[in-house]
Formats: C-alpha cells, structure tokens, sequence
C-alpha cells in the first residue's frame, strides 16, 4: 500500500514539476545537513592545493584485467593502487569485471585513500553494462517505446541506485538524454530514449528521480546533445552543425528538463559545435563557451559537470594528455572522467594555475563541491562493502519483474495482416517456430510450445543455401510460420547482427506469406531487409534477451496486450509512433509470484518443503506443481522421478493419470457444453438421454441427482471380477491374451485384448445393478462411465472428438487425450501402479481404472491423461467464466449452474459433478477455500482446484499409486491441499485475504 501511495505521489509530483521553463531546482547534494557540512569543512582543509586538484580526477578501474575493454596498465589494481596513494585522487571508475572482485578492490581502495573515493560506473541499463552476475535492464531505446509507465521507469532507477549502492558504487553516468534523430548514429542509438523530444525528457526524468531519490548521483549525457551524429566520438571528433535555435529547441530540451529538476550531474560530449564555440577542432569537453557559459551560466546548472572519457579519440586526436585535462577544467569542468596520465595532468593544472587560465579559488570551490557530493552519499561515514549475500543482493526478484513489465510494455507490432495477431483459432493452425541466428531451441520456441502444438526449427547465424532450402522444404506443410530473428549485435557496424544468409533466408520465409516475424534487436535492421511488409505479422522486440523472447511469444498468443509504439523512425513506413494495439486474450501468462503479490523465495521454500515431506515419506515418486492467480502462472514446477527405483527425472510436459478428474476435465466439460446449447437438461432423467435404461431402476433418476452423487447409485463395480471364473481364468468372450479380430483393443499391453462387444456386458451390469436402499451422498462412477454414450446420443459425435474438436485443440490443450501411447513415447508419460490382480504387470501409459481400462481407455470417469499445463488451460477457462482465448466457450451462467452447491439445504457439498468445500473443513479443499471455489481429485494422486474469490488456479499431478494403489500416505499427509493452503496464507499477509 506504502509503495502504491508512494508512486502516485511520484506521478503526480513528476507532472507538476515536468517543465524546462521552470526555476531550477538545487541538486539535492548541496543541501547537506550540518554533521555533514562539518565534515565537507574538515577534509577540505586538510587538503593540500595539489590535493585538491587531484579529487577533480577519476581514473579508470577494473577487476577483470583480461576481458577488460581498456587499457590495464593504467587500470589494473596495481596502477590503481599507486594512483590512490601517489596522488591522493578523488574517484575510480569501473570497468569490466564481476561484483565480488570489484567489491575487495572498492574495499582496499577506499581503505588506501586519505579521502573516500567516490565510484563510478557506466551503468545505463544496469550494473550488467559492464560487470557479469548482475541484473541488465532493458536499452533506453526499448524503453522509449512504452507508451507512459514513467513509474516503472522510475522503479528500475530506484532500483539499480539500490544495487549500486551496495556494491559500494556511488554515480551512475546515467541517463542517455541524447535524442537519437540521426539513424545512421553509430554511438548513441539504441541508448536513447528516441527521437521525440518530449518522450525522451520524460523517461529520462523518471530514470533520473528514481536513481537520484534513493541515494544515487545521476550523470545525464552527453552535453549538448550527441544524437545527431554519424561519427563515433570513441574514435573520431564528431561534427554538429547545427543552428542555435536548432541546438535550443531539440538537443538541450530533454537536459533543461532535467537540470529544473534537481539533475545532480551532467557528462560532456566530446563534440565540435561551431555554432557554439568555433575554435577548430575544440572538442565540447574542453570548450568554455560551452561548459561555463551555456551549461553553468545560460542554463543554470548547479551540480557536478564531468568529462565524458578523456582517452577518446574525440579528444586526445587533438590534444594530448595532461593538456586536455587541464584545458578540460579550464572550461569549467568538475570532474575529469578516466584521466590516462595523473601526474602529467596534475602538472599542467598546476601551470595552468600558474599561468593564469585557471585560478586556484575555481579549483577549491569544484574540490568543495566534490567533496559535498562525497558527503550526501555517505562517504563521511564509509563503511567496507559486506561481501556475504552480495550475488543475491544484487539479483532481487523485484529486479527481475520490473525487467519483465518493462519488456512487457515495449513490445511492438508493426503489422497485423487482417488482425492475425493475437492467435485465437488454435485448431486451424499447424505451426512450426524457427529460429534464425541460433544454435539451441530458443527461450522464445519453448515459450510458444506451452500455448498450443509446436515443431520448432532453427538455422545458424551463417546459413548455407542447402541448409535454407532444407529448411523451406521442412516447413512448407505448416500453414504457420513463428519466425523470430535472433540478431547477434545491436551496433550499427555489425548491420545489427543481421548476417546474409540470415537475411536470405528471412526474406525466403516471408515469401511463403505465412510468416509472423519477431525481430530481436535494433529496429533500424528494418532498412537492412527487402520488402519487410511481406511478412504477414511483425513483431518488434527491440534486443535479444530472455524476457523479449519469452513475453515476445506470450504477446502473439494473447497472453499480453501490444502497447509500445516506434520510438524512431526507421523509414517512411515505419515512422516513429507506429504500433498497433492488440488485445490479451485471457490465455495463460507465466510469469512470477511477484507479480500477484507474493514473495518468489518464502513461495518455492515452503511448498518446496511441503512436496520434499511427500518425497522423503514416499507419498509419491514425482509430481508436478502449477498454480496461477488472476490467470498469471506463477509456480511452475517439477519434482522427484517416475519411479522410486528409477532414473527417470519427472519433467514439466510429463503426462500423468488424471484418473477421476476425467470426469471435470472431459464429462463435466462436455456436458456443460450441451446444457449451455440446451441440449442437456439437468432436470431430465437418466432415460431421456440413454434409452436402454427405460424398464431399469434408474430410467427415472435425475441428472441433477446423479451428478451430485445423491442418486442412490452403486459406488463402483468390479467389472474385471464379472469375468473371472472362480478358478481364475477368463469366462468365454471376456479376453484374449492375442490379438485379433474378435479381441482387438488392449486392456494392458500386448499381453490381454478384451473382447469387441464387452462394452455391452459392463452396461448391462450398470443398468442391472441396484440402487442403494437410502439416499444420501455416495459417492458413484457408474453414470460417469455412460457419459461417452451421452454425448454420443445427443451429438452424433463420438466423445473424444467432441472433446478435442470442440475445445482442447481451441484451448492449445493438445496433451489431453485417451491412450496416450499413441501419441507419446513411455519417457513422457508417468507410470502408475504395479497390477498384481487383474492385469499382473506395471500399468504404464494405459488407463490404470480397471473399468476405464476394460473400455478401451475411454470412459467418461477415468482414463484421460495430460500434462499440468494443458490441464490447468481447461481449469482457467471455468475460471474465468468460460471464456479463454478470445472465445466464450461456455457462458457464465452455466459455469454458475454447475459450479455452485446444488443441495445444500441436504447437507451435500456437491456442485454439478464438481467437487467443493465442505461445510465444515474435513480436508477434502484447502482451509481456506472460499465456498464458490471448486474442483475435484484424482485417486492416482491427481488434484485441481479453482477459487474465484481471488481467481486461485492449483493443478497437482503425481502417480501416488505407485507401486501400490495401498499407499495412502498423500492423504494422510495432506500434501495437495497444504501447497495451496501455503498460497492462501501468503496471499492473505499481504492482501488481508481470510
């Protein structure tokens, strides 16, 4: 509640203070209380005058010498070490490295040096720009194309300042606020925001405040505006020739936006701006009509102004060390950034000094002022970096789900061929996923293969043309074509990881008219392609990551609406603001327990620790768990093996027994389906729709009461008994231990067939049997073996088919079927028990219900098998009213009907063949179920459960009944119903549920 408030106060304070034509406002930093002012006082006098030159200095640091990008003679600790001690700097910067290494060196630094130092970074989109096992964030560009969202900008600068400061870290030379208006931009480009003015102000403001509003100092550049250039100031001066007013009203806007904002710190360009200062070849860095009078006197900065790197070719081509160094703070620098030589640069300052081009009295008011900002990060109280916990300090969820919304609302669509995206009619389309530019299955292919039947695909960076055109070969049976670009570089130079045999075989896919495109990387590669328009959707993803590939895929199943829009432009068809809008369409988003408000680490602890207890005490081999709130999957995992004794690891997509929620996941959806077409009428009876129970004791029962379990029916039969002679052996035209046209469905095997006309005998036996002698709940499989039959009788289509046909293809739910061996190979399907009475072998990827088994695998009770995912694709639907994947599948008002209790008033907790909660808690649903929530269990160790009081989905798979259907203890312990009493008690700590 704190944090919401707190955002709203941010909104609303960013709206009022958004304005370039306002006062400025005085960096934070020089607004020091007096314990901190005292000391500012104290160090400074202690200085000597070299001294103080030398806290103007920063050099550059690293603590990884070998993948280092700079010079390591001058970087290495060794050289760093001297530098601190000889000449009494002010400052490093760090380079490449990792966290714990850079943390010993930040603590031995700090301990050498007389004064703190401050530390910097270049962390523009995170600590990851430049040290590995940190958390990268996305480019500013990808950022430019969320549409508003300032607030989760401003997070993810919030954020990372946390993250810097613990690892001892104190600037960040952050944010970019260059408008990128010039595509051929070789240096800024994807770091900007974009090329709207505004949007860039904006976003850099957020990305600002937020850094700056929890302790960090911000360094927005590159002053006066490095957007619009084709030069790389890295290696070449770079020429801006522009107008005053030109330079007035596009490249200084986002940075007057920012300095009335309290921006406590501003990195110079190395530019040549004749409009500004025409000296030849004077880099901005070092010019005083720049720095001084347009910077610090026109605009009214206040905080600290920095040098952008002064070993860049945009410098030292003309000027040499120590010279522009001196001649940096001469124009009115504050801090020189990555000074190569110390002590020559000391000794020109000095003869500058002594010449008169710079006075002493401007050095110890920019010493005082370093010293201030020294003081408001805390450096008058510096304590050594805690090296413990470090790696997960420095990796927080709340990191990882700002990355994922971030990502979430940049994401693009450029086209939509008759609104193809997002895909609804599942059941229409074959469709194969490819990679371009990889050499593994992708992030982005699995993704896509958890909403519906998926053959992926893939060709490498370097393609040969035999390999494309195998490749096109392949896929020119699918009518669909997920094609997602894996571009290796988001630099210009590299043509944006754009490779030719890449291309050729892009625009070869294209041409087939059934490609969705998914660019992954720098949308300027558009130029770089023939005819993009071909493609019949194009997906702009912005970068290469594991969130752009994963919500890329979940945004073209509807998981996620499309929001961004075009930051720049590309070209005169895609110009900056393109993107369409498409709507969520309600399927399943993955994504994490933060998300709905639960905390990833006491989540997996404790159901982790729930399963381990089933595991130790043996209450089942393996078992997967799924849960999803607000139709968000944020718990997905697998636990233990197939079997005790086994190797076989349980796997996410493992297909188990559903046993008895068959009967809500087929029968129940089936029926729901024609009561909801009035083609079922609850209030009829059994004979209306199975005539040949007319002249039997159950012609005039209620599907009411038989769905309810309140019918008096029989509980079970024993169908296997009925055909046992009492010697053992089979009776005549029972089974057959061959196969053959009098026996050709299998019961186990290829070791028992039963005979082509039992079907007929097992309904005898249920239209013959008797009915109890009183009425009351018992619980009964007979009608549910019938269903089939129901559904036949009404449709004239056989139950599968109807079942797939109507809606598992529709949902992506392609994993629910009958037999599954058909389908899948043993590996992927959990055995169940070890049969030593009927079929006297391991019951694996057969139906283990002895009657469903007799059946031919296919009964309406028992018999479908499937994996978590799928199943629970069919539990959201009744979850959400019926309504999944941009289709009303059944209407709310039967899902109403079915689901609520039918006979309460009778003591009987039933809904419509749905099981729910007790009245008074037994343990048959989580404690803390609501009464409308529902589901059922499967007595091979199956469970679902839906709760819409806080749309609460629980799939729980396991195979309990192995070896033996007599091992109880899954109950015993209550392991299903513990995992969700676990998220109900989580969710209620943090949202007063009860």
């Amino acid at each position: 509640m704190k944090k919401n408030l707190f955002i709203l106060l941010f909104s609303l304070l960013f709206f009022i203070n958004y304005s370039p034509a306002k006062a400025q406002t005085k960096p934070e930093f020089l607004r020091l209380n007096a314990t901190q002012k005292a000391w500012v006082d104290s160090v400074f006098n202690s200085l000597t005058p070299d001294e103080r030159i030398a806290q103007l200095i920063m050099i550059a640091a690293t603590s990884d010498t070998k993948r280092s990008l700079i010079d390591t003679a001058r970087s290495n600790p060794a050289a760093v070490r001297q530098m601190i001690r000889d000449n009494k700097i002010g400052g490093v910067v760090f380079f490449q490295g990792g966290p714990l290494p850079q943390a010993r060196l930040t603590n031995e630094y700090q301990a050498l040096s007389k004064v703190p130092l401050l530390v910097a970074m270049d962390a523009e989109w995170g600590l990851a720009m430049r040290i590995d096992s940190t958390v990268r964030y996305p480019y500013q560009m990808t950022l430019g194309a969320i549409q508003g969202n300032e607030n989760l900008i401003f997070d993810m600068g919030a954020q990372l300042a946390r993250q810097a400061r613990r690892l001892g870290v104190h600037i960040n030379f952050a944010p970019v606020a260059d408008v990128n208006n010039n595509p051929n931009n070789p240096v800024i480009n994807f770091r900007s925001f974009g090329e709207n003015k505004y949007r860039v102000a904006e976003k850099a403001l957020a990305y600002m405040k937020g850094m700056q509003y929890n302790g960090l100092l911000t360094s927005a550049k590159h002053f006066p505006g490095h957007g619009d250039t084709g030069t790389d100031s890295h290696y070449d001066l770079p020429l801006i020739a522009k107008s005053r007013a030109e330079l007035d009203s596009l490249e200084l806007y986002p940075f007057k936006v920012l300095i009335n904002n309290g921006l406590s710190g501003t990195m110079i360009a190395h530019l040549s701006i004749p409009v500004l200062d025409s000296t030849p070849n004077l880099p901005s860095t070092l010019s005083k009509p720049i720095v001084s009078s347009l910077l610090r006197d026109s605009l009214g900065f206040q905080g600290l102004i920095y040098s952008d790197a002064m070993n860049m070719k945009g410098v030292t081509k003309y000027f040499s060390d120590g010279k522009a160094d001196a001649m940096g703070l001469e124009a009115g620098m504050d801090l020189l950034e990555f000074t190569e030589d110390v002590p020559k640069a000391i000794a020109e300052i000095k003869k500058s000094i002594a010449e008169g081009r710079l006075t002493q009295a401007e050095v110890n008011a920019r010493c005082y002022k370093v010293l201030q900002a020294k003081a408001w990060v805390g450096l008058n109280k510096i304590k050594p970096i805690e090296l413990a916990n470090l790696y997960e300090d420095l990796n927080p969820k709340e990191a990882e789900l700002t990355n994922r919304l971030l990502t979430e609302k940049a994401l693009t669509i450029l086209q939509n061929d008759q609104n193809l995206l997002p895909l609804q009619r599942l059941d229409t389309l074959k469709i194969a996923a490819i990679s371009l530019g990889a050499d593994t299955v992708t992030t982005f292919q699995n993704k896509a293969g958890l909403y519906t039947q998926i053959d992926n695909f893939r060709l490498s960076s370097k393609p040969t043309p035999a390999q494309i055109d195998t490749l096109l070969a392949q896929v020119r049976g699918y009518n669909l074509l997920l094609v997602g670009v894996h571009q290796g570089s988001i630099s210009p130079r590299l043509n944006f990881g754009l490779t030719p045999g890449m291309k050729t075989a892009l625009e070869s896919l294209m041409a087939t008219n059934k490609a969705v495109v998914t660019l992954f990387g720098n949308p300027y590669v558009l130029n770089k392609i023939d005819q993009p328009e071909r493609a019949k959707a194009l997906v702009m993803a912005y970068q290469l990551t594991p969130f752009t590939e994963d919500l890329s895929a979940q945004l073209i199943f509807g998981a996620i609406p499309a929001e961004g829009k075009l930051p720049v432009t590309v070209n005169s068809r895609y110009a900056y603001g393109a993107g369409l809008i498409t709507p969520s369409l309600k399927r399943l988003k993955y994504t994490l327990p933060e998300e709905v408000g639960l905390d990833s680490k006491i989540i997996q602890s404790k159901i982790d620790s729930i399963v381990q207890v089933a595991l130790t005490q043996q209450a089942t081999p393996g078992c997967v768990v799924q849960l999803a709130k607000d139709g968000k999957v944020f718990f997905r995992k697998a636990y233990g093996k197939h079997t005790y004794e086994g190797d076989e690891p349980v796997k996410l997509n493992d297909l188990y027994d559903l046993a008895s929620v068959t009967k809500v996941t087929a029968s129940t959806l089936a029926l729901l389906s024609l009561y909801d077409q009035g083609k079922f009428d609850l209030d009829a009876t059994m004979k209306d729709y199975l005539p040949f129970l007319k002249k039997s004791n159950k012609a005039d029962l209620s599907w009411r009461k038989v769905l309810t379990h309140s019918a008096r029916l029989k509980s079970w039969i024993q169908f296997w008994r009925e055909a046992q002679k009492p010697d053992g052996s089979w009776k005549k035209n029972t089974f057959s231990t061959t196969r053959s046209d009098k026996y050709p469905t299998s019961v186990v095997g290829d070791s028992l067939f039963i005979h082509k006309d039992y079907q007929k005998v097992i309904f005898k036996s249920i239209k013959d049997s008797p009915l109890n002698p009183e009425e009351g709940y018992v619980y009964s499989d007979l009608s549910f073996i019938l269903y089939p039959t129901v559904v036949k009788n009404i449709t004239g289509v056989d139950f599968e088919t109807y079942l797939k046909e109507n809606f598992y293809k529709y949902l992506g739910a392609n994993s629910l079927t009958f037999n599954p061996k058909r389908f899948y190979s043993l590996d992927q399907i959990a055995p169940s028990e070890r049969d030593t009475f009927f079929r006297q072998t391991l019951i694996h990827g057969q139906v283990h219900d002895e009657g469903a088994a007799m059946l031919g695998g296919l009964s309406g009770h028992a018999g479908l098998f499937g994996n978590a995912n799928d199943l629970m694709k069919v539990m959201q639907m009744y979850l959400q009213n019926g309504y999944y994947g941009g289709k009303q599948h059944i209407s709310s008002q039967a899902l109403f009907d079915f689901t609520r209790y039918q006979f309460p008033e009778l003591g009987s907790r039933r809904g419509i063949a749905f099981d729910k909660p007790t009245f008074k808690y037994s343990g048959n649903a989580p404690r803390y179920a609501h009464p409308m929530s529902f589901g059922h269990t499967g007595f091979t160790g199956i469970m679902v459960w839906m709760d819409p009081a806080i749309n609460l989905d629980f799939v729980f798979l396991s195979n309990r009944v192995y070896p033996t259907r007599e091992n109880s203890r899954l109950y015993q312990l209550n392991i299903r119903t513990a995992i969700m009493d676990v998220v109900y008690e989580e969710l209620g700590k943090r949202n007063s549920i009860k």
